[in-house]
């Protein structure tokens, strides 16, 4: 599942739904609170961002909430609860952009991706808009037509 891309990046999950779900606005990349056997299990690709969401707490920190990383395997009774809230690691000024964009209507703060970066684990976090029914079904509309497109190019370039 983990995959390295450019810059020593490995990618351990992705909420492929935020894309489906929300009109993602503006994507930040943050630094994770993490205990040893966290990282541990992160190593071993392990992790899921499906339910996850972040908060900001009335100390202007942010935490995201219900990100699955499983038990070490390995771990002995000192392991972790895999799905505690975990803080973010972001420079102030971040996080008072991110606390302004937040108040207004509708906005929320859907972790998109977790990965290593340069040895540290990272998570992106996107300020999302909720899509309306149609503006999904347009999506897929959209996403079939152009599959259709390719399909026909493809043959008619393939002979």
């Amino acid at each position: 599942m983990a995959a390295r891309g450019k810059e020593g990046i490995k990618v351990i999950a992705t909420n492929r739904k935020a894309r489906f779900e929300y009109h993602l606005l503006q994507v930040v990349e943050a630094g994770l609170v993490l205990t040893g056997t966290e990282v541990k299990s992160l190593r071993n690709g392990k992790a899921n961002l499906e339910d996850a969401y972040a908060k900001i707490n009335r100390d202007e920190e942010i935490y995201v909430h219900n990100l699955n990383i499983p038990e070490y395997t390995h771990g002995n009774r000192q392991n972790h609860d895999p799905k505690r809230k975990r803080k973010l690691l972001l420079h102030a000024s971040e996080i008072r952009k991110i606390i302004n964009k937040a108040r207004e209507k509708g906005v929320s703060l859907i972790p998109t991706k977790l990965y290593f970066k340069g040895g540290w684990a990272k998570i992106e976090i996107a300020l999302a808009i909720g899509k309306k029914q149609y503006d999904k079904r347009q999506d897929m509309k959209s996403k079939d037509a152009k599959r259709d497109i390719d399909r026909a190019y493809s043959k008619n370039y393939k002979d």
